[in-house]
């Protein structure tokens, strides 16, 4: 199964100079716990934003277009590729950036969003999302975090 993992503000921004806006603990935790122990593909910039840290406990895959290796990681060309390298996962997560995700739109079984209830100004958007070809299967919602002051959810689509 191949699943998108995003946090996403209400006007649909989802960074700002190859970083997240905001921080929540909760998210943060939620990404770890689902994420871990499974492989995460990313394109090479989000894997830069990283420090070039393979996250642990992931089999962590990076496409780019350049002849390159990085420590920690595994190298594909294409969002194709990767997916063949992490064959045998249960569960595939793809989490970023914007370009791969549009791509992993057309071929994703699920998408784990959390939705940010305020708007951000960035340079980083989520792509269109054709809500027909999904269904919420999941919500929880949370007036606030820990340490930060508004409203979000986490929402579980699957492909109709």
């Amino acid at each position: 199964m191949v699943s998108i993992i995003v946090a996403i503000a209400e006007n649909g921004t989802i960074g700002d100079k190859n970083s997240l806006l905001w921080h929540i603990k909760e998210d943060m935790r939620f990404f770890r716990t689902t994420t871990s122990g499974h492989a995460v593909i990313m394109g090479r910039k989000t894997f830069e934003s990283l420090g070039l840290k393979p996250l642990p406990k992931r089999t962590n895959i990076v496409i780019t277009r350049q002849n390159v290796e990085f420590e920690g990681a595994l190298t594909a060309h294409s969002l194709e590729e990767a997916i063949r390298l992490a064959e045998g996962d249960e569960e595939i997560f793809i989490i970023g950036g914007a370009q791969i995700y549009g791509e992993a739109l057309k071929v994703a079984d699920r998408m784990y969003i959390t939705l940010v209830e305020r708007s951000y100004e960035g340079d980083t958007s989520f792509p269109e999302i054709d809500y027909t070809q999904w269904r919420l299967t999941a919500v929880e919602r949370h007036e606030r975090g820990e340490e930060f002051d508004s409203p979000f959810e986490f929402r579980r689509y699957d492909r109709k």
